[in-house]
């Protein structure tokens, strides 16, 4: 076969399928939205759910997870971050470091339903914190943690070498080069990958249904360890156990949830265009 014409046919391939899946994608956010943006007024995020989920709004469910989001960021952050700095700066090639990285890609692939077992297990249970907000802060940030340490070491590889390099040069020490030269030249990499692993953990409920949410819950959590309401395990909950509520309810939450979603993702594009401009300047 003629290789331009295998060549335009995969192309033509690659571009049907590219379609293909922003159509689809397309038709599904056009169904959550059309459907759930009328029930979304300032009652419905602003109150609490009544008459068995039935009635009311979300408001419990929207503050739980904003605060698993927070939790997450505080927990996995800084511990991706700092174990991305050792890897990339500190650590001899050896066995070793390339098992850590084995296990950090391998981790990264584990079902979301995985780590759930794990933090009912050993959170939950072995600690004793119980189902509560702790427990499923630390299961969504081991979750989001092998995305965040892949996405840091990029970061940090991409810096050029003759930033350490000059540093080095003008008497600068390894600490001062790392944190002051490389961290900040890798920090918009390593936001962006940080914010849409937490994204993706902010959609997640199989970690938060065994660790952390509860069915029902009107009131705000008073503490780190009491149960909280959270959207994707609200939103199931109104999918499958409450029949006879008004399906645009869990339209609404869906719609939220996504808005949520799809805010953390738009903050990460603008946070990398705007590093992209201090650099320049």
């Amino acid at each position: 076969m003629n290789p331009r014409l295998t060549e335009k046919l995969a192309f033509l391939l690659l571009r049907a399928v590219t379609w293909l899946i922003i159509i689809v994608l397309g038709v599904v956010i056009w169904d959550i939205f059309s459907k759930g943006l009328p029930a979304v007024n300032l009652g419905f995020l602003l109150e609490s759910p009544r008459r068995g989920m039935t009635a009311g709004g979300i408001f419990p469910a929207i503050i739980g997870t904003l605060y698993l989001v927070l939790g997450t960021i505080v927990f996995a952050l800084p511990i991706g971050v700092m174990t991305a700095i050792y890897l990339v700066e500190y650590a001899r090639e050896s066995w070793a470091t390339r098992l850590i990285r084995l296990a950090v890609i391998n981790l990264a692939g584990v079902p979301s339903i995985v780590f759930g077992l794990f933090g009912l297990g050993f959170f939950v249970l072995f600690l004793g914190f119980g189902v509560s907000l702790l427990a499923g802060t630390l299961t969504l940030a081991l979750m989001t943690l092998p995305v965040i340490i892949t996405t840091a070491e990029e970061a940090l590889r991409a810096v050029p070498v003759g930033y350490r390099e000059a540093s080095l040069a003008l008497g600068a020490t390894k600490l001062q080069t790392v944190f002051l030269i490389v961290l900040p030249n890798a920090l918009p990499g390593i936001l962006t990958g940080s914010i849409l692993g937490v994204a993706r953990a902010a959609g997640e409920t199989a970690p938060i249904l065994l660790t952390a949410a509860a069915f029902f819950l009107p009131q705000l959590p008073g503490s780190v360890f009491d149960q909280v309401m959270a959207l994707p395990y609200h939103l199931y909950v109104m999918a499958t156990q409450v029949p006879n509520a008004d399906p645009r309810i869990p339209y609404g939450t869906a719609a939220v949830l996504m808005i949520l979603v799809l805010g953390l993702n738009l903050a990460a594009i603008l946070l990398r265009i705007y590093f992209r401009r201090m650099r320049r300047i």
